[in-house]
């Protein structure tokens, strides 16, 4: 059973390095696809190595460009090698553009897809994530969830039944095998924040950063927590360019309360958040990360498609306004939160995402006239005995769940 696997930009590497272990495990041939979406090929190269990712088996140099020249190039450079490939399917994750180029051209070659992190929406189609999240979940055979948030919007948009498994977060799956790993790194002592105790802050989004006044305020909170506390600020390309072009830049440079760092690899930043007293991002899955971590995570957004962060976890979403992102910090000082992890968030997300794959047949393969199903020997039986059953959605097992499905599998082989 051959599948392809995309990984693209820093966001996806997290959740593709599990998912590539868990269906290698169970004796699929995984072919790692990665688009070059992230064209710091450095910074690609050191998460790589960090996460215990192989190199990937095809490049396809795709980094740059508007949204629809970088998806346009991704579809052209992918398309023939997936003819030359010929998969069983094809599995992509999260929001990114390659994420709905590679989808969209395995659709419409036939070619069954499965989406990592389906279902989350944040409501704002100003996004444009929200719009390849919407397009790649409809183009997909099977839609592996985070969370139940995730399962209602689906079901909303009219998609219920055997497309959709909460299979529960891969994210965390990479965070829990690399904990005990980042806490190794020396990243504090370099930063000169060897205690611990900072703020840390990261910012990326073009709401954020590519206009000026909106940017502007952000630096000046920076400022204004850099007086009572450290603020580390890992400075995405983007954000110094604009920080440069905004005339922002030489401020943060001359306050001692900031700490100005390049881009970091992914065990660096995970100790950053660990040993953080507060997180200020705009990024989704530092949502997540500090969830699992139990550290206060104030996100710079006026919405967020992973509100399970808020409802069960240590996330606030406070937007960019000056004075709520301060009584919100003021608010952090004055509380306490313990770590808490979701339903599903346990670090076997992966092994479920493996077991659909690898046993139940292309929900949309009857919408394929003369396209052959998967080439194996299928048994959903065994997917369904690796989940917990709640019409029409199906929930994650526990680990013991899991420990007897592996078990009985590797009986049967």
């Amino acid at each position: 059973m051959r599948i392809v696997l995309v990984a693209a930009a820093r966001p996806n590497f997290m959740k593709v390095a599990p998912v590539l272990r868990a269906l290698e495990r169970r004796g699929a041939e995984v072919v790692l696809v990665h688009t070059g979406q992230h064209h710091d090929e450095a910074m690609s190269d050191a998460f790589f190595r960090e996460l215990d990712l192989r190199k990937p088996d095809h490049h396809l140099h795709c980094g740059g460009g508007s949204h629809a020249v970088q998806t346009a190039n991704v579809m052209m450079a992918f398309e023939p090698l997936l003819a030359d490939l010929n998969p069983s399917a094809v599995v992509v994750c999260g929001d990114v553009n390659s994420t709905l180029a590679c989808a969209l051209v395995a659709a419409k070659a036939g070619i069954p897809v499965a989406h990592v992190e389906s279902g989350l929406r944040s409501r704002d189609r100003a996004m444009p994530e929200e719009v390849n999240r919407i397009a790649v979940d409809h183009l997909s055979d099977w839609l592996l969830t985070p969370s139940v948030d995730a399962d209602e919007n689906l079901e909303k948009e009219g998609i219920t039944g055997p497309r959709v498994w909460r299979v529960g977060n891969v994210m965390v799956d990479s965070l829990l095998h690399n904990r005990r790993r980042a806490e190794q790194s020396s990243v504090l002592e370099r930063l000169g924040v060897p205690g611990g105790g900072h703020a840390l802050l990261t910012l990326h989004r073009p709401s954020n950063v590519d206009v000026m006044p909106v940017l502007a305020d952000l630096v000046g909170v920076a400022l204004k927590i850099a007086t009572e506390r450290p603020v580390v600020f890992p400075v995405h390309p983007r954000t110094r360019l604009r920080l440069a072009e905004f005339g922002l830049l030489e401020s943060l440079e001359a306050s001692p309360g900031i700490v100005l760092a390049p881009p970091l690899g992914y065990l660096d930043c995970i100790r950053l958040q660990d040993t953080a007293h507060v997180v200020l991002t705009d990024s989704g899955g530092v949502q997540e990360e500090t969830t699992v971590l139990g550290v206060p995570c104030l996100t710079l957004r006026e919405s967020t498609e992973r509100p399970i962060t808020v409802t069960e976890g240590t996330n606030t979403v406070v937007g960019t306004d000056p004075e709520t992102i301060l009584a919100a910090y003021r608010a952090v000082e004055e509380g306490t939160r313990s770590p808490r992890r979701p339903e599903g968030w346990d670090g076997l997300a992966a092994d479920r995402i493996a077991a659909v794959l690898t046993t139940v047949q292309p929900p949309l393969a009857a919408e394929r006239p003369g396209i052959p199903v998967l080439p194996v020997a299928l048994d959903p039986a065994r997917a369904q005995a690796a989940m917990l059953h709640d019409a029409p959605r199906h929930l994650v097992p526990s680990q013991h769940e899991i420990a007897a499905v592996e078990n009985e599998a590797r009986v049967s082989a």
